[in-house]
């Protein structure tokens, strides 16, 4: 086989995994963000024959050191500008961000308190919104993003790109702009418009890197509540949030019961599981193996690119499930020219197709197509930050107490939300599919102690047979520990189907519906 170019093996991916791309989530959208794909030569032909070939190839090593190579002389011609400490909360590193002009940003001058640390003196929210604000301000959806997606949940006027949940929002959809204000942030911790890592530090006038203190879930909920008391907005109609962003529609609720009308949780959980745990430790060990992390000070030079891709291939693996890939790619291997002459052993026999030591098999194609694409979208330092918050998210009763959080009491059974359209709110049945626990797990009656402040606050909780990132036990344990707390308004449904963890963002139809029957 010919040599090929890198451009032209990407080529390959993108057509091999062209309804793969379409379903990709958790990086920033194209129109946001991009990705250089540099020309260099690589063999790609079989290994060789005899001892007169030339030695083996290995493009998926040459590519990082291609990327390197470009993204040095990069640098050396084009200097990272100096951070400045306006809106765009730190400084412009090699890869893409969102254009500041495409959302808003709210500056909160006030020290926020932090679980695990001293008080952050100062902070910046980047947020979007769509559907009108009524007189009366109370017909607000905050909604929770997962792990590294930004403000951009749907295209706006700024911004008419697809956002990541872009079949979800908008007039008669789940949430229904029609009825609804709508707000999306990106989270504190973030890189997208959001004070996070690669924020200046205004101690030191350079990026905080790893000297950020390290930030919980409920951290991040509070800067988004500051952000609503700067709008003037007292209540929220529902806090929604799907994989992070269900642990923070939870906390929203834990937090501030009188303020949170309803709690939509899809494919999440009330506390983070050892497996989980362990699927992010390794997303973050690969990572800081980078020798380019340098302890999280990279921001003056190059990015830990390679250890990004890697750690992007393992959070792929968990984001989807074992019979989908079956069926989109079962065990292809990748398609490649012909050879004009059959490759023969020294022996004379005539071999078959010699595989690949790197990517071969379709889903190792996709798994590479979608390191690649992410590797240079987002801050390292963000997602160590922010995955490590999802690992110590725990809502039982003894490690809230551990964390000195004093439960609020629940919200007043007087003040149960209606829709804006509705004079009395009604409640969706129990879900008949989930009985209670034979064998309830020995955290459980924590657990519940745990919620006791979302006794009186409507609920709807989702799960997914097929995830394996959150599985659906998890999300029967926090419906469970709800009604032991003494919650008789939680709606609990599990959805099948082939996805896994990203069904929230692919089954509009069930998803979608559950979500409109609840908030309607």
């Amino acid at each position: 086989m010919q040599s090929k170019t890198l451009s032209s093996s990407l080529h390959v991916y993108r057509n091999e995994c062209a309804q793969s791309l379409s379903e990709s989530h958790k990086i920033p959208h194209p129109a946001a963000c991009s990705i250089q794909v540099f020309p260099l030569s690589l063999n790609l032909s079989n290994p060789p024959s005899s001892p007169q070939s030339p030695g083996p190839s290995f493009p998926c090593v040459d590519a990082h050191a291609a990327r390197e190579s470009r993204l040095l002389a990069s640098t050396h011609k084009n200097p990272l500008p100096k951070p400045s400490s306006g809106n765009s909360a730190g400084p412009e590193p090699p890869y893409a961000r969102p254009n500041p002009s495409t959302y808003k940003v709210y500056r909160h001058n006030a020290p926020l308190p932090l679980t695990y640390a001293s008080p952050l003196p100062a902070f910046d929210v980047a947020y979007e919104t769509w559907g009108q604000l009524n007189e009366a301000k109370d017909n607000v959806i905050l909604l929770h993003t997962g792990l590294s997606a930004s403000s951009h949940a749907a295209s706006t006027e700024l911004n008419p790109s697809d956002g990541w949940w872009e079949k979800f929002i908008g007039p008669g959809k789940a949430l229904d702009t029609n009825q609804f204000h709508i707000i999306c942030t990106n989270v504190l911790g973030g890189c997208y418009g959001s004070t996070g890592p690669s924020s200046l530090d205004p101690t030191t006038g350079k990026p905080y890197a790893t000297r950020f203190p390290v930030l919980s879930m409920f951290d991040m909920v509070r800067a988004q509540f500051c952000l609503l008391d700067h709008l003037g907005i007292q209540s929220l109609y529902a806090s929604v949030g799907s994989s992070m962003g269900a642990m923070q529609s939870l906390a929203a609720g834990w937090l501030f019961p009188e303020r949170v009308g309803k709690i939509v949780s899809i494919s999440g959980t009330a506390r983070s599981s050892p497996s989980a745990i362990a699927m992010r430790y390794a997303q973050r060990s690969v990572l800081m193996a980078d020798p380019n992390w340098n302890k999280g000070f990279y921001y003056d030079g190059l990015p830990p690119h390679t250890g990004m891709k890697l750690a992007r291939q393992i959070a792929t693996i968990t984001y989807r499930s074992g019979p989908e890939w079956d069926q989109r790619f079962g065990r292809k291997v990748r398609e490649e020219d012909v050879p004009k002459h059959p490759s023969v052993s020294s022996d004379g026999r005539i071999l078959p197709r010699v595989p690949a030591l790197c990517p071969d098999f379709l889903i190792e194609t996709y798994l590479d197509y979608q390191g690649e694409q992410f590797c240079l979208k987002y801050d390292a330092n963000s997602l160590i930050y922010i995955s490590k918050a999802m690992d110590l998210f725990d809502m039982t009763r003894s490690a809230l107490t551990a964390l000195h959080l004093t439960p609020p009491p629940p919200r007043s059974s007087s003040r149960l939300a209606s829709s804006p359209n509705q004079p009395l709110f009604h409640m969706l049945s129990h879900s008949k599919s989930h009985p209670p626990p034979t064998n309830p797990p020995p955290h459980l009656e924590d657990l519940a102690a745990g919620l006791s402040p979302l006794t009186n606050t409507p609920a709807l909780i989702l799960g997914v047979q097929s995830d394996i990132l959150f599985p659906v036990e998890q999300q029967r344990e926090v419906a469970d520990a709800l009604r032991m707390a003494g919650n008789e308004m939680v709606s609990y449904y599990e959805l099948g189907g082939v996805w896994g963890h990203d069904t929230f963002l692919l089954d509009v139809q069930n998803v979608g519906g559950a979500i409109r029957g609840f908030l309607s």
